[in-house]
């Protein structure tokens, strides 16, 4: 089994993520290989300290666009990125305060 430490990557910290901090909905960026189980494991282990349940994990995996310059081609990285929607009664994530106001 993996570190689960290294199952997050990072937070996605864009507009649409933005709005779903207030409904504690929150988006990661994960590995390909990444499954639901092992990515819920994962949040609730590392912001353990902040009382995180989840309620549920939907992933979203997404082929790399295909660039070129000159006659070569080539595809960027594949991305994958875990919504998370924590239980009514967890705590929010402490990195994401006042983020989403």
């Amino acid at each position: 089994m993996k570190d689960l430490h290294d199952v997050i990557l990072r937070p996605v910290l864009t507009e649409k993520a933005y709005e779903g901090i207030e409904d504690k909905r929150y988006i990661f960026e994960v590995p390909v290989s990444a499954t639901k189980t092992e990515i819920k494991m994962a949040i609730e282990s590392v912001f353990a300290s902040d009382g995180v349940k989840v309620e549920r994990v939907n992933t979203v995996r997404t082929l790399g666009k295909i660039k070129r310059q000159g006659r070569t081609q080539g595809r960027t990285p594949e991305v994958k990125k875990a919504y998370v929607i924590l239980k009514k009664d967890s705590k929010p994530i402490k990195f994401f305060d006042g983020m989403g106001q």
